[in-house]
């Protein structure tokens, strides 16, 4: 499968301008959303090809989420790349029990993130 449209999740404007900017400079067409709702309404407006998901969000938090979108059918096939300042194994690891595909901690390294992303596509 090849990555060409991403959605971002995280409620920080800086992060979301930061990673918004950096993909697009990569060639990807870039959706974001501050919050659960929001990403559950970009989800219906047009299915991405990779979700960057931040953990720590007021309300549903990045966790949560990630098991909500991937025990739901329409977009269970869409992987999630957890995307956060929590840099503690166990975290990880919880996160990617919850189904993430992988899992990079903030302040992400541009190199890095294309890395996980063309392993993914």
């Amino acid at each position: 499968m090849s990555i060409k449209r991403i959605l971002v999740v995280d409620d920080s404007k800086t992060e979301l301008m930061f990673m918004t900017d950096l993909l697009q400079k990569n060639g990807f067409s870039v959706k974001t959303a501050e919050n659960a709702e929001d990403a559950f309404r970009r989800l219906a407006e047009e299915k991405p090809d990779l979700i960057l998901m931040d953990v720590v969000m007021p309300g549903q938090n990045g966790f949560q989420l990630t098991r909500a979108i991937t025990r739901d059918p329409l977009y269970a096939d869409v992987p999630i790349i957890m995307c956060t300042s929590k840099n503690q194994e166990t975290d990880r690891v919880w996160g990617m029990r919850q189904g993430a595909r992988d899992y990079i901690t903030k302040p992400v390294a541009a190199d890095e993130l294309m890395a996980k992303i063309k392993a993914l596509g």
